[in-house]
């Protein structure tokens, strides 16, 4: 199932400026929708784990990149880098690599089982960001140690902007935190999601001296040796840990995600992230339980705070998809949810907060 949501203006990447008609093929069979990105006759891909150095010895010498202003509610403006997607072309061309990455550089938005959409970055994933930005315990007077795990995360604009809110932060004061990234497509993860961690570090200490000669070119960043080593240095100086998984959402997924490394002490509070995740029935499905798996385990084994921030379109038209959706199934499992932010220019869309209940206690609907 190939698709093009046709959104005019929805995708907030400048190379993806067409609004091609939507497509949808007839949909598949209903009891492969157990499955995140069902395909008849097809498994999903495995889940999988990329360990930080074995992805950054994939980057090429130098990487390109703009960046996207994000105006945020209190009037300031954050700066998110994104790797271009000229480059990630030439860096393709250059290896001879097709596949999915080839499949995400085309016309359309999504192919199931194929690629799932995250070489773009979505409207959504900006609200997202706004959303974060207004919480001061994420963006600015956090304590406790922190787990964001974004699923679905593409070009990952809502860790992005946690990251650069946590660099500045003593490290004694805040405590570790960990981003775990995760995408269906491992090629999504090399060519964009770490590169534009890399790039928000180095913009970060664009003035230090061991970084000047990197910038020796407008736009472009160069990617020596010394420079990836600085970066995995001042992750591990400042308690910073960077984690990447693919495949598709299943238990396997949420298994594979507890077994990763974990810093001993205090339970970091945990942030599930995700942005246009609920595009299908099918993505909705996987999705939502996905979440209410690792939920109920953090309720189960830890005091520590766990929440969902969910971000979508009130309605994917012509694909079945809706934020609504997500609030009826999300509360039949025992959640509470409470809306944060409504867009009504162009296409609907929301942001809403999803915990769960304490104690199991009936459901409250704040949703407006």
């Amino acid at each position: 199932m190939a698709f093009s949501f046709g959104f005019s203006g929805e995708d907030i990447d400048a190379e993806n400026d067409a609004s091609p008609q939507t497509t949808i093929a007839p949909p598949p069979n209903p009891a492969a929708a157990a499955s995140a990105f069902p395909v008849a006759g097809k498994p999903q891909l495995p889940a999988t784990q990329h360990a930080l150095p074995d992805l950054l010895a994939t980057l090429p010498s130098k990487i390109a990149y703009s960046c996207l202003d994000v105006h945020l509610d209190d009037g300031s403006t954050i700066q998110l880098p994104r790797r271009e997607l000229w480059d990630v072309r030439v860096q393709l061309m250059a290896e001879d690599e097709g596949g999915d990455a080839a499949e995400g550089l085309g016309t359309h938005d999504v192919k199931t089982g194929v690629y799932e959409g995250g070489f773009k970055s979505w409207e959504s994933s900006v609200d997202l960001v706004k959303v974060l930005a207004a919480d001061s315990t994420l963006s600015a007077r956090r304590s406790a140690p922190l787990r964001v795990i974004e699923l679905g995360c593409g070009t990952a604009l809502p860790s992005l902007a946690l990251f650069q809110w946590t660099m500045p932060m003593e490290t004694r004061a805040r405590g570790p935190t960990s981003f775990i990234l995760a995408d269906y497509n491992p090629t999504v993860l090399q060519l964009v999601t770490l590169p534009n961690f890399v790039l928000s570090w180095a913009l970060h200490h664009r003035n230090s001296s061991d970084l000047q000669e990197a910038w020796m070119i407008e736009g472009e960043l160069e990617l020596s040796p010394e420079i990836l080593a600085a970066f995995q240095e001042f992750l591990a100086d400042h308690s910073i840990n960077l984690c990447f998984l693919s495949g598709g959402w299943s238990p396997e997924f949420v298994e594979l995600l507890y077994k990763l490394p974990s810093t001993a002490g205090t339970p970091p509070n945990t942030v599930l992230l995700g942005a246009e995740t609920i595009y299908s029935p099918f993505a909705l499905q996987a999705f939502t339980e996905t979440i209410f798996r690792i939920l109920e385990r953090e309720q189960s084994v830890t005091e520590a705070e766990a929440a969902a921030y969910v971000a979508a379109k009130r309605l994917y038209f012509g694909v079945g998809g809706s934020l609504d959706d997500f609030i009826e199934k999300a509360q039949s499992k025992g959640g509470l949810i409470r809306q944060l932010r409504e867009e009504t220019e162009g296409v609907r869309r929301g942001v809403v907060l999803c915990r769960l209940q304490p104690n199991q206690e009936p459901v409250v609907n704040t949703a407006a």
